[in-house]
């Protein structure tokens, strides 16, 4: 059975769509498609049944990724369904843990966590006011973040067949 990866942010149109094309290739890339789902969503609905902004799906192209998902909203649900739900910023973290079901709290996770300094660790799903240069930021984040989890989940994996 697959593994299910949740990625949040805001509006579900630029960072957290980034951050599921980006985990969803690096799976891809591992052989590990088997093993790993991944998906994003909003915490509001703002852009649900949309396509993601046109600069993120840009960022996405520009590094062989195709993301032709829509933008939904999270649903009750997702708590159940995912093993892993990582906000893009803690605040996204503190909103998802304060209304999750008591037993999901600890499958919500701030995905810098993995592989980013702390000071550093924020994936800022604010308006880019630089356009592409905040993005290409944000695709970088998105990369380390998502390799250094997968790296540790792949660890792990290995010292239980050990």
């Amino acid at each position: 059975m697959a593994n299910k990866i949740l990625m949040v942010c805001s509006g579900n149109s630029v960072c957290s769509p980034i951050a599921e094309a980006v985990m969803a290739d690096i799976i891809e890339e591992a052989d590990m498609s088997y093993c790993w789902q991944v998906h994003s969503a909003a915490l509001v609905g703002w852009h649900s049944n949309y396509r993601c902004d046109e600069e993120p799906l840009c960022v996405c192209t520009d590094h062989g990724m195709l993301f032709l998902n829509r933008a939904r909203q999270m649903i009750w649900e997702d708590f159940e369904r995912f093993d892993y739900i990582f906000g893009m910023n803690k605040e996204i973290v503190k909103v998802l843990k304060r209304v999750a079901p008591i037993k999901c709290k600890d499958r919500i996770q701030l995905l810098g966590d993995y592989g980013l300094a702390k000071n550093e660790s924020i994936i800022d799903d604010s308006h880019y006011e630089n356009g592409n240069e905040d993005l290409k930021k944000v695709y970088q984040k998105c990369e380390i973040a998502c390799d250094a989890f997968l790296a540790e989940y792949a660890e792990l994996v290995q010292e239980i067949r050990d």
